[in-house]
């Protein structure tokens, strides 16, 4: 096939070709670039040795129908960037079709996401690429919509950026807003999806500056007219009582207020919650919302619900979901049903499977 070349990197078709790559030790990150995982640098090595072997037999061209699903049940994320990866794959490696479920949609153990159809040279070294997309965008969004579930139509927004490398932070927040998260944190994350991030200010500000309503003073006047009002609360003083004070200097122009209190002090609870909405509203402050961030899970997140808080910042619940194992199998050689012991030959069929792709390699 010779030497092919995809974004500057060589595509990996054999063990010399892996032997003789060179990876700078000191590049500035060690997450992968686009043109490496293009180039088949992310895979698992034996795909690798299969292509050769097969090349070897005359084998690598043969037709193939692979079919790709999920252990257990769960929300489908990551088709786009997988099908964004099989569309930029070297010309030189053949045309093929792709079928995939529609992203959003729950899915059953075992149920077919997604099926692809061409020569096993076009497509086999992705394998590796290709499961880890949908196994961890799915994994991602599945947490992401029982919490957005259990919020019962008040806002969630994704803040578990800091909690994943960052070169897959935007993959992750994607996930979640596909589930219904009304905005994420990760600025990048946001661009991509159209939408500007969201997110006020960190402890930080506050302790830098001294004092709360110094922190919410300086904010006021510093950020621009559209960036929301929302106060971080619990950094000095009772979260009531430093609600009040926000308010009192703010008054109409103060939207909010964040509780993240932290697990050594109780973290925030339902009676919290409802002691500061009391004591906003005895107050007259009863446009001021209540957004809760740390440690969320989905039973927190509807308890606080219940309490009062207006909306949600969810970060690790979301950033620490399982991958959603998903497998790969041949189910096609050359026009025959196959299977590995234990599954059935021969497709699969399952109605919510559209064409993605089309045998000249077009978006169908």
């Amino acid at each position: 096939m010779g030497d092919v070349v995809t974004m500057g990197a060589k595509f990996l078709e054999s063990e010399a070709d892996v032997k003789s790559l060179r990876v700078d030790p000191a590049r500035p990150l060690f997450s992968a670039e686009h043109d490496e995982i293009l180039a088949g640098h992310t895979a698992d090595v034996y795909f690798v040795k299969t292509l050769q072997v097969l090349r070897a037999e005359g084998k690598a061209d043969v037709p193939v129908v692979a079919e790709i699903f999920p252990r257990s049940e769960g929300m489908l994320a990551g088709v786009e960037e997988a099908l964004r990866l099989l569309q930029n794959r070297p010309p030189g490696l053949g045309a093929i079709e792709v079928w995939a479920m529609d992203e959003g949609e729950w899915f059953s153990p075992k149920e077919v996401v997604m099926r692809i159809a061409g020569p096993y040279s076009a497509f086999g070294v992705y394998e590796t690429a290709i499961l880890g997309i949908l196994a961890q965008s799915s994994g991602w969004a599945t947490a992401a919509r029982r919490v957005v579930e259990a919020a019962g139509g008040k806002p969630v927004s994704s803040f578990g950026a800091r909690h994943v490398h960052p070169a897959v932070a935007p993959v992750m927040e994607r996930a979640a807003l596909l589930a219904g998260a009304s905005g994420a944190a990760c600025i990048l994350a946001a661009k991509l999806q159209g939408k500007e991030p969201v997110g006020t200010v960190p402890h930080a500000l506050m302790l830098i500056l001294g004092d709360t309503v110094s922190g919410a003073l300086a904010y006021h006047h510093h950020t621009a007219p559209d960036s929301p009002r929302i106060i971080l609360v619990d950094t000095y003083k009772d979260e009531a009582e430093e609600s009040l004070r926000v308010a009192e200097v703010l008054g109409k122009a103060l939207e909010g207020v964040r509780l993240d209190t932290p697990g050594e002090r109780g973290g925030v609870t339902p009676d919290l919650v409802a002691e500061v909405r009391a004591r906003l509203d005895q107050a007259g402050y009863r446009h001021v919302k209540i957004l809760v961030s740390g440690g969320l899970t989905p039973e927190r997140v509807q308890q606080l619900a219940a309490a009062g808080a207006d909306a949600f910042g969810v970060g690790s619940y979301i950033s620490s979901a399982p991958p959603l194992d998903m497998t790969l199998d041949l189910k096609m050689v050359e026009g025959k049903p196959v299977a590995k012991r234990g599954r059935i030959p021969g497709i699969q069929a399952n109605p919510r499977l559209r064409l993605r792709i089309d045998g000249r390699n077009r978006v169908a």
